[in-house]
């Protein structure tokens, strides 16, 4: 893959390999009227052959949108690599500020904003959680953080339903709260860990909370 992968115009991803499951953890690049979008931007100084790509691309006003609080990353890296050149903020949850040094580039999101270029802030679960899709009208996307993920080819949901208890809770708390997502006018789904849904993303996310969830680790067999 290359440090910069085109997915359709103004439409572009990077990725890294990471220990664990899932192993590969992905951010996005955006284009739109008004300026340059990053999701979850994951990029170091060393990295180099991303960062000279992205100095490249980057142009008018840049919002740096963070999905979920440990997703901060190379956030504030590029807020100081762009700020005298452009207009650059970072979105995202008030806990993301535990994870910045100089906060002065950041605004806090509650959910229900709607940011310059139309872009829609998303929150679900009861209670509330700490991560915030958003909607990107200038690619009809929704960008995810870590609740809705890519396993073997189909979108999945990351819940650790284990209990009678915990699928309960998953059936008649969470899941509702994630539905009316699937009801935005969205093309594509954008997600951080597997690969993108591109086209009919409405649908491919109907679909996906109708499966059932993902567990990291499968459940213990019970010998009889």
């Amino acid at each position: 893959m290359a440090p910069l992968d085109e997915l359709a115009p103004g439409l572009l991803r990077f990725s890294q390999r990471r220990q664990g499951i899932p192993p590969m953890s992905t951010a996005y690049v955006l284009q739109d009227d008004v300026g340059t979008i990053l999701v979850d931007p994951l990029v170091r100084e060393r990295d180099t052959e991303v960062l000279e790509p992205l100095d490249g691309l980057v142009r008018g006003g840049v919002r740096i949108l963070v999905t979920i609080p440990f997703h901060v990353r190379g956030s504030e890296l590029l807020w100081r690599r762009w700020r005298d050149r452009h207009e650059v903020a970072i979105f995202g949850h008030p806990q993301c500020l535990s994870r910045l040094e100089d906060d002065s580039g950041f605004q806090a999101l509650e959910g229900g904003e709607t940011l310059d270029g139309g872009i829609r802030v998303h929150t679900f679960g009861r209670p509330q959680r700490s991560e915030m899709p958003f909607e990107l009208p200038s690619h009809r996307a929704l960008a995810f953080g870590d609740t809705v993920l890519e396993i073997d080819g189909r979108l999945r949901v990351w819940a650790e339903v284990d209990t009678d208890r915990r699928r309960a809770w998953y059936e008649g708390r969470f899941l509702p709260t994630l539905r009316p997502l699937a009801e935005l006018d969205i093309e594509r789904v954008l997600v951080t860990h597997g690969e993108p849904v591109v086209s009919d993303g409405a649908h491919a996310l109907a679909d996906c909370l109708a499966r059932e969830p993902w567990r990291r680790t499968p459940p213990r067999r019970v010998s009889a």
